[in-house]
């Protein structure tokens, strides 16, 4: 399974992550599909070059040409102005192992649990944090996502 690989990739290189959307929604408890993994990392230049390597030897490449070193350089200036909100992997061998990583925040400024799923460790976003991110988003999925969340 893809998120396990890429979960156990993480964290044999010690990054600090946790996931959001989609997958985070279902391990909260609410029913979710969803097809590509959303994380949030901890902003700095040096571990977003090692989630770019990481992914890299997975098979995951940028689908923009974006480096970690621009995305840390210019975040603001892709934020503000670009209305970019992630950087985007995904396999070329694969379609459907897709990878975003939410640049507009910081993990150090979210709480997270950790959860063990299939003998894996994973760090998941908790759920307070999980709500005001899709409320912010305010996506109509993610509105539906907040409902879920909030019967749980």
């Amino acid at each position: 399974m893809f998120l396990i690989n890429l979960v156990k990739a993480l964290n044999q290189q010690n990054i600090p992550y946790a996931l959001v959307g989609g997958h985070a929604v279902a391990i909260h408890g609410a029913v979710r599909g969803t097809m590509d993994v959303d994380l949030v990392l901890k902003w700095s230049l040096e571990i977003l070059q090692k989630t770019e390597e990481t992914f890299s030897d997975l098979g995951l490449i940028p689908r923009l040409p974006i480096s970690a070193k621009d995305i840390f350089d210019f975040r603001q200036e892709y934020i503000d102005n670009r209305n970019l909100i992630a950087w985007n992997f995904y396999n070329p061998a694969h379609p459907d192992q897709q990878v975003d990583i939410i640049i507009i925040y910081d993990l150090s400024d979210l709480q997270s649990i950790n959860i063990k799923y299939q003998e894996t460790n994973i760090t998941v976003i908790a759920k307070h944090d999980l709500i005001q991110m899709k409320k912010a988003s305010g996506r109509k999925q993610d509105l539906l996502d907040v409902e879920a969340l909030e019967k749980l």
